[in-house]
């Protein structure tokens, strides 16, 4: 979710679910220690819980890393060992990790030993020619002894090779009963399954076997999905009725950021898949799309495009 689950993002993600945990986009170890921490790692406090994803691959930078963002407020530090895109794999960490199981224990222990908040990892099945079932297997057993928290699977193979990371979003298959197999065989370790779950009602059969489920870009493209999960999942009334009333409520901090000189666009491109399926979504979207990347556009531009699809819904 690089470049797409900033802060602006996750507030508004928030706004709809007081339950849901959030993650930020995965920043480096080299980035936190070495770059400008505020705007990397600054989020609002309305965003707990919330955790920080980092990548990286050597254990003394990671303890380092995740002691700054425990410091920062952070509720978790996430490892990720699943990412396939060229940046990680020129980097040697992400999806690569999947092949060093023990280096990513150790990594996960050098976090431990530093921070009090909990330390866990996201993989993924398994990376070009490895048989699934022996890397997932190798990478939980070594990061559970280690001391991890919790382990996110996405259940699909990462293809390092032949394939770029777009590609690898439907190929090859996802197994979901492997993930279903290794939480029997780890019943006491919290694990959450992740990949190609488009809806609560598609998590709903992974509960019960899982202690949960991650959603990524299925809730980017479609947020309103997340009014739905504090009712479902937790039996809490939704904190929003709509996706009417969650662009209202999020009009305050556009207003706020936008006096301190951020760009309209930055906002708005996180809300584009609001009212997906109602007349005027369409019109909406195209008039954010072109209206809010203007130089000086302001919070009249996201009213007038939320008025295109009141009025024909309302004409519907």
């Amino acid at each position: 979710m690089m470049d797409w689950t900033d802060r602006h993002c996750r507030f508004l993600h928030r706004l709809m679910s007081r339950r849901a945990r959030l993650y930020t986009e995965m920043v480096t170890t080299g980035a936190v220690i070495h770059g400008p921490r505020e705007r990397l790692l600054g989020f609002s406090r309305e965003e707990h819980p919330l955790a920080v994803q980092l990548g990286g691959s050597e254990p003394e930078a990671l303890a380092k890393a995740a002691l700054i963002c425990a410091e920062f407020g952070y509720d978790e530090v996430n490892l990720n060992c699943g990412c396939p895109s060229d940046r990680v794999q020129s980097g040697a960490f992400g999806a690569c990790l999947m092949r060093e199981p023990a280096l990513v224990g150790a990594c996960v222990a050098a976090m431990k030993a530093v921070v009090k908040i909990p330390v866990t990892v996201k993989c993924r099945i398994g990376v070009d020619d490895q048989e699934p079932r022996e890397a997932l297997w190798a990478m939980t057993e070594s990061v559970v002894a280690a001391g991890a928290d919790a382990l996110v699977v996405h259940a699909r193979k990462a293809w390092l090779k032949g394939l770029s990371p777009k590609e690898n979003r439907d190929v090859p298959p996802l197994d979901y009963p492997l993930v279903h197999e290794l939480k029997r065989a780890f019943p006491s370790v919290p694990m959450s399954i992740n990949g190609g779950i488009h809806s609560l009602a598609e998590a709903a059969p992974h509960l019960e076997i899982l202690d949960g489920v991650m959603i990524g870009r299925a809730a980017y493209h479609d947020p309103a999905l997340l009014l739905g999960v504090d009712p479902v999942l937790f039996g809490e009334p939704a904190p929003l009725a709509s996706p009417f009333d969650a662009v209202e409520a999020f009009i305050p901090y556009v207003e706020a950021r936008l006096a301190e000189g951020a760009r309209l666009a930055d906002m708005t491109r996180h809300m584009l898949g609001f009212f997906t399926g109602l007349p005027g979504a369409r019109h909406y979207r195209r008039h954010l799309a072109m209206e809010a990347v203007k130089r000086g556009a302001g919070i009249d531009v996201l009213r007038a495009a939320v008025r295109l699809v009141a009025r024909e819904a309302a004409a519907a």
